[in-house]
């Protein structure tokens, strides 16, 4: 069991045990087309397989956790206190690209982090450290990028945030070992997932609401004909022999109801929140094809909060 490195909106780390008591008595290999923070795929430990996101910054991020752990984490120790002086050495020490003045230590590191999106050369192992820090110091742990692509959460008020997440880093590497890391479609599980492997979908969100949107995590973001497309896709998988696990928005219920899945409403509680007492319960879905009778013993796992 290893802990995820980061802070994601709609971790599923409260949701692992309604997961597992999902899950097949066996498979072969396993697949999580929409990755994000991974906390089900890191407490599983696959053997092998594959992991997706359409986020490329996110990706790189995990590859180089992958290949290069001890230098990720040596990058994130040069890093200084978020509230602190920008260094002089750096760009964007005294304004962004816009212009503006740049006064703490985070904002500068923001700035460096946005280079992929905004055209400029970019370090990808760099890159990669700096979505970790920036994960760890910004303010209620978001990730959001704007319509360009260009991250702008601004810097949070932690007393002692880690964004070095040593051992975390090295236990991820070593998950991570042989899993192949895809940046594209989730489609791409059509191609590859066998009869017998099991996937797991956690896609962005259908807004509960029409002021509660998971779609700002990425420029492109996940509307409705991408939850149609998912549908679909499980629904081939399905066809094949794949086993499908599917968490998502309660109001999805339906949709996948009458497509011939079982499906079950789990509360879950919102963990993107600085305010504990405001992480408001939310209804998702739990979805699966697995038959009752071939399914693992529930309860196999210990409920987590990040």
């Amino acid at each position: 069991m290893v802990d995820p490195i980061l802070k994601w909106a709609g971790g599923k780390r409260q949701l692992l045990d309604e997961l597992y008591s999902r899950f097949p008595d066996s498979y072969e290999h396993y697949h999580e087309p929409c990755f994000g923070g991974g906390a089900l795929f890191f407490d599983l430990e696959p053997e092998d397989g594959t992991v997706n996101d359409t986020n490329s910054r996110l990706v790189n991020f995990y590859e180089q956790v992958r290949d290069s752990p001890e230098e990720l984490i040596e990058r994130c120790k040069s890093f200084e206190d978020p509230e602190s002086d920008p260094d002089p050495s750096r760009e964007f020490s005294e304004a962004n690209r816009k212009g503006k003045e740049i006064s703490d230590y985070y904002y500068q590191q923001r700035a460096l982090f946005n280079r992929r999106p905004y055209g400029d050369d970019y370090d990808e192992l760099e890159e990669a450290a700096l979505l970790l820090y920036l994960n760890r110091t910004c303010y209620n742990g978001l990730y959001r990028e704007n319509s360009s692509g260009g991250y702008n959460v601004p810097i949070g008020r932690y007393a002692n945030p880690d964004w070095v997440r040593e051992t975390e880093v090295r236990e991820a590497s070593r998950v991570l070992q042989d899993t192949e890391i895809r940046n594209g479609d989730f489609e791409y599980v059509t191609e590859i997932a066998e009869e017998g492997d099991l996937v797991y979908f956690d896609p962005p969100y259908e807004p509960m609401s029409s002021t509660a949107y998971f779609t700002d995590y990425s420029a492109e973001g996940f509307g409705k004909d991408d939850q149609k497309r998912l549908l679909e896709t499980a629904k081939e998988l399905d066809q094949r022999g794949v086993y499908v696990i599917l968490s998502n928005s309660g109001v999805l219920y339906e949709m996948y109801d009458e497509a011939g899945f079982s499906v079950e409403i789990e509360g879950a509680t919102r963990a993107i929140n600085s305010d504990g007492e405001n992480r408001d319960e939310v209804d998702e879905i739990v979805a699966t094809n697995v038959p009752a009778e071939r399914r693992q013993t529930a309860g196999q796992q210990e409920l987590l909060d990040f």
